[in-house]
């Protein structure tokens, strides 16, 4: 039969184990304040003032009818003009811009003449869901502010179809396949949450079993430690990451079109900053349970902020810097340059520079916490 007494006994004493666990009580507090905040605020699946350039061989009034219907609909934002293909396949291959709207030479007197000239929009559809919104909207758009524009000597071109076609060519992923979008960003959070996990969870279970103590009495330093404990898990990254390119090259048809060099540096330096973050986390944390709890807190904005699930350009000013300061963002930017955009070394640049600030500020706060003497 059940005692009362005994079982408030028991409850006490788990409501004064889960006082004294304070991470695991964060945890519970913290991740469903995070979901909140990161759904409510940051997540917008219809992103606004995209990066716009312009490769203008005209300009008379119906051109800037165009230009200035796309701008006053706040879906584009101009940020300059191109002068010819190279560059403006150049821009969207590097994250530059979004879109590139190309007015043709004599597009005004084509209008006028009545022959139905094309306007081409090249977007950069490897994010097919940052793209999509802006160019669903864009006939719409265009036709209601050159409406306004055909007035006088041009009020019969109003009275038709509309005086010119809009070609949307989507650059880096034809077919708006959303598997060709999610794969080559899914090995950024794959990784993510493996090397993390996998660092900071040897390391406490060393602490734990006590052959920790046995280490630190040894005259090994902080970044030698660091660096021999780091490296094994390297060999780790390299079979998933060849299993997963293998894996989504044969199910899902996923190209690389881009440098494996490229690819190979940026590879080495993301895995070589999860395991240092894993390596962060296990001195903050005195269980393995808490390790995972910890790795699992900071996975959670690395798959919202990212660009992985929704559209980096969607998110507010803040959003965009908490997500600019994680690594998947930049790795999840390299791997879909380099697979889907065909880029070199000269493209991802700053974002291997950028992955080595991250490294740098890791790296300098773990070895400052890092004790040589147990508590």
């Amino acid at each position: 039969m059940i005692s009362l007494s005994r079982f408030l006994a028991v409850l006490t004493k788990e409501f004064i184990q889960m006082r004294r666990d304070r991470l695991t009580f964060a945890m519970m507090i913290g991740i469903p304040i995070m979901q909140l905040i990161l759904f409510g605020y940051a997540i917008n699946t219809n992103p606004r003032h995209l990066p716009t350039l312009v490769m203008m061989g005209d300009a008379g009034p119906v051109s800037r009818a165009v230009l200035s219907g796309m701008k006053n609909s706040s879906y584009f934002d101009f940020l300059g003009t191109v002068s010819g293909p190279e560059e403006a396949d150049q821009a969207l291959r590097s994250g530059e811009a979004l879109f590139v709207i190309s007015i043709p030479a004599g597009f005004e007197r084509r209008v006028v003449r009545g022959d139905r000239p094309d306007l081409l929009l090249t977007a950069d559809a490897s994010d097919p869901t940052a793209a999509g919104g802006a160019v669903g909207a864009l006939n719409a758009i265009v036709s209601q502010a050159v409406g306004e524009t055909l007035t006088g000597p041009l009020a019969g071109l109003a009275q038709g179809p509309p005086p010119f076609s809009i070609t949307v060519h989507r650059a880096f992923n034809p077919a708006g396949e959303t598997a060709t979008n999610i794969v080559p960003g899914l090995l950024a959070i794959i990784l993510s949450m493996t090397m993390v996990m996998i660092t900071a969870v040897a390391i406490v279970k060393e602490t734990e079993r006590g052959t920790m103590e046995t280490l630190i009495s040894t005259p090994v330093r902080p970044l030698e430690v660091m660096v021999g404990k780091i490296l094994p898990y390297v060999l780790v990254g390299y079979v998933q990451t060849g299993v997963f390119l293998f894996a989504a090259r044969l199910l899902f048809d996923v190209p690389f079109d881009g440098a494996v060099m490229a690819f190979f540096w940026g590879f080495n330096l993301f895995v070589i900053v999860n395991l240092a973050l894993g390596f962060l986390i296990s001195t903050a944390v005195r269980s393995q349970m808490q390790a995972m709890q910890l790795s699992f807190f900071t996975l959670l904005p690395s798959i919202l902020l990212s660009g992985f699930m929704f559209p980096f350009s969607g998110m507010p000013g803040w959003a965009q810097a908490v997500g600019t300061a994680l690594p998947a963002t930049h790795f999840l930017r390299i791997t879909r340059k380099v697979m889907l955009k065909g880029a070199g070394m000269g493209d991802i640049g700053g974002e291997m520079l950028a992955l080595g600030i991250i490294l740098a500020v890791i790296t300098f706060i773990a070895l400052m916490r890092y004790r040589q003497t147990l508590d």
